[in-house]
C-alpha cells in the first residue's frame, strides 16, 4: 500500500509539471485540459486520489502560479478552484 500511495503522489507532482511547463509555454489549451483531467480525477477518483489531487497538484499549480502572478481564478475549474480556496483559507494566507 505504501508504494502505491507513493506512486500516486509522484505521478500528481509529474501531472502538475506538465501543467506549470504547459504554461510557461503559453500552451493554454493544453493547460486547461491538464486542469480539465485534474478536476474529473478530484471528482471521481479513490480517496488517495482526491488527496494527492488536492495536496500536491492543485498546491503545486497554485504556487507556481501565484509566484508569477497569473491569474487563477480563469484557469481553474470550478472543483479545484474550491479546493484551492479551501487551502488558502485554512492556511491563514
Amino acid at each position: 500500500m505504501k508504494n502505491k500511495v507513493n506512486t500516486i503522489y509522484k505521478q500528481a507532482e509529474r501531472f502538475a509539471e506538465i501543467t506549470k511547463k504547459s504554461i510557461i509555454c503559453g500552451n493554454i489549451v493544453r493547460a486547461k485540459k491538464c486542469l480539465a483531467l485534474a478536476e474529473r480525477l478530484f471528482i471521481s477518483g479513490s480517496l488517495e486520489t482526491k488527496n494527492a489531487i488536492s495536496n500536491v497538484y492543485v498546491f503545486s499549480v497554485s504556487s507556481f502560479m501565484e509566484m508569477r502572478h497569473c491569474n487563477i481564478s480563469h484557469l481553474f475549474p470550478q472543483t479545484l478552484k474550491a479546493e484551492y480556496i479551501k487551502q488558502v483559507n485554512t492556511s491563514g494566507v
